[in-house]
């Protein structure tokens, strides 16, 4: 089966951010949309340890180890840019001031539920970071993920078995075969990778997905 590159979902994101949107970009494969933004637009991004204004990711060589994203990779930072209180940052993502928050996950249900944040294995680490934060407190949340799991099991589920981050928090799921829509009447197939079918998908989620009108 055909899938897209992690390149080429971050590009895939990238397009659908507006001018003028601020941005919060979540650790991980998240944090490459960052890199497709184009330079002649004004988008904002936000990172949850007190920036605004950040840049895509510095040149080899260029990097500054006081600069960092809150996944602790090195960034740059663009002419009119700030940094601020960690504490300011959490009440810009809890106070409805971000328009568009990306972030990853373990599983998403086709209302929109969120799980990113532990398997609820014996073993796993919690990672909860300000996810339940930006998941209430943006405007529209958007994951980034591999539709299937190392062992082919389908990310995009009927309902979460994870514990949840947030509930009917994400709108679209963008995804190494698909772009997904979410909402109270499940998932709907926004565009596939060229070569897969409605068909696969159906089975790959075990979902009555449907193809978007018009799309």
């Amino acid at each position: 089966m055909n899938r897209l590159s992690r390149e080429q979902m971050a590009a895939r994101v990238a397009r659908d951010i507006p001018e003028g949107a601020y941005v919060n970009l979540g650790i991980g494969l998240p944090t490459t949309v960052a890199n497709f933004l184009p330079a002649d637009k004004d988008i904002f991004l936000q990172s949850e340890n007190g920036l605004l204004g950040m840049g895509p990711a510095p040149a080899p060589g260029e990097e500054d180890p006081d600069l960092i994203n809150a996944g602790k990779q090195p960034v740059t930072l663009l002419t009119g840019g700030c940094y601020f209180h960690h504490a300011d940052s959490f009440a810009m993502m809890r106070g409805g001031h971000l328009d568009i928050c990306v972030l990853g996950a373990f599983q998403v249900s086709a209302q929109g539920d969120l799980a990113n944040w532990s398997t609820g294995a014996a073993d796993a680490i919690p990672a909860v970071g300000g996810a339940m934060d930006l998941a209430i407190g943006a405007k529209q949340v958007f994951v980034m993920m591999d539709l299937l799991t190392k062992q082919g099991q389908s990310k995009l589920v009927a309902a979460c078995s994870y514990p949840l981050t947030g509930l009917r928090c994400v709108s679209r799921v963008y995804t190494d075969v698909a772009v997904f829509d979410l909402g109270k009447d499940g998932a709907t197939v926004l565009e596939m990778v060229d070569g897969v079918t409605l068909a696969q998908l159906r089975d790959l989620t075990g979902l009555p997905l449907q193809m978007r009108e018009g799309a």
